[in-house]
């Protein structure tokens, strides 16, 4: 019954109408060890959502109802403070340029990690997926609940990959914090932003699947993140289903969390939620070279070297 209520005065803060709709819900839940800012946007043709954005401190949740037909992105912000001479609220990483902690119908800025749903699709499926394509900036997973058909599995991006971030793509901040002076990787730009080339982009001569295939910087995201978009053309691999879901989206989700998850596959044979190793690349005169470490999963473990060449999947 509260739901129910919920939901119907959500919708009608949108509508300015109570018009009987399905809703879902959306649980933000903070594991990192840091404040993160939840932004989220619609998509075109769909209302903003009474709330574009807040702050959720570590160990902390909050729910967003959302209507059935909803489509849009969601992603998390870090390293925000509010200029004391301008008064602007502003984030170091996937800022969303408003000045304020509410987004306001403004996307991430690159790079960023994106959370992607079009809710009550095609034969009333909902479709979602995390999205590599603007960058990464922090470790997200989604889990759907309670779904009535598709597969439901959950997908994401559980390692961090800021500190084996490739260096031509790799974003700092001077000072690592507790009083270090040295530069601490806050982020990781996509090559296309990187660069600019169209091959990257899949732009121009290559703005078809046929023309656009993965490159060795768009493998270094695919590796770590196996079920994550790498490129533009990443769907078969990328995009989930499920039918009538809740959706719970984790920051910085703890390897306790994920464990059960890590095997999970929707069909025989297909990709991991994460890889045991992941993938790193680091520029040496001019060319990328590959090498396969172990991952930092969101703030536990070391990051240890390895001189393997192959992947274990």
């Amino acid at each position: 019954m509260d739901r129910v209520f919920i939901c119907i005065a959500a919708i009608s803060l949108l509508s300015h109408s109570l018009i009987s709709v399905h809703c879902a819900s959306f649980r933000f839940v903070n594991d990192c060890r840091h404040t993160v800012w939840p932004g989220l946007l619609s998509g075109a043709n769909t209302a903003q959502l009474p709330t574009t954005g807040f702050t959720l401190k570590p160990g902390k949740s909050r729910t967003v109802i959302v209507p059935k037909s909803w489509s849009g992105r969601v992603w998390g912000r870090t390293l925000c403070f509010r200029n004391e001479s301008t008064s602007k609220f502003t984030c170091l990483t996937a800022d969303c340029g408003s000045g304020t902690v509410e987004c306001a119908g403004s996307g991430a800025i690159p790079p960023a990690t994106l959370a992607e749903f079009t809710l009550n699709g095609a034969g009333g499926l909902d479709f979602y997926d995390v999205s590599l394509v603007d960058g990464y900036n922090l470790p997200i997973l989604v889990v759907a609940k309670g779904g009535a058909s598709g597969d439901c599995s959950a997908t994401g991006c559980l390692v961090d990959l800021n500190g084996a971030c490739p260096s031509d793509l790799k974003v700092t901040i001077s000072g690592g914090g507790n009083g270090s002076r040295s530069a601490a990787a806050v982020a990781c730009k996509s090559a296309c932003e990187a660069f600019g080339d169209p091959q990257y982009c899949c732009s121009e001569a290559y703005n078809t699947p046929a023309s656009c295939y993965p490159s060795v910087y768009s493998l270094f995201f695919k590796h770590a993140c196996p079920r994550s978009y790498s490129y533009a053309y990443d769907d078969k691999t990328s995009i989930f289903t499920c039918a009538s879901a809740d959706y719970v989206i984790i920051f910085c989700p703890p390897p306790y969390t994920s464990q059960e998850l890590l095997g999970r596959r929707r069909k025989a044979g297909e990709l991991p939620l994460v890889n045991k190793t992941m993938m790193h690349l680091h520029a040496s005169s001019g060319s990328p070279a590959t090498h396969v470490l172990l991952p930092l999963i969101a703030g536990a473990g070391t990051v240890l070297l390895s001189n393997f060449w192959t992947l274990v999947v």
